[in-house]
């Protein structure tokens, strides 16, 4: 029998260890190792937007805006755009 209770299940969930980490000036995010990526701080341009980010690679963090690589050489962006600093659309690896 599993005599393990609900509460000792729940530690014992794995989550996704982080292998990289960025800062903005006043946002910071993180690289988890699953592609995923999680941000956290002022989210005045949306540069914190990147729950629905997969298969990243790499990140990097501008003063307020957040670019990452997916594996297939894809660059994405979000955050402040005055001078299109996230037009990345067309960049591919």
């Amino acid at each position: 029998m599993d005599y393990t209770s609900p509460i000792e299940a729940a530690l014992k969930v794995k989550r996704p260890k982080y292998t990289a980490i960025a800062a903005g000036r006043r946002h910071t995010i993180g690289l988890r190792s699953d592609g995923t990526v999680t941000a956290v701080g002022l989210n005045k341009h949306e540069q914190c937007n990147v729950s629905g980010w997969c298969d990243i690679v790499a990140v990097a963090a501008g003063c307020a805006h957040t670019l990452g690589i997916k594996s297939d050489g894809t660059v994405v962006a979000v955050g402040e755009n005055e001078y299109d600093q996230c037009d990345v659309s067309s960049w591919r690896g």
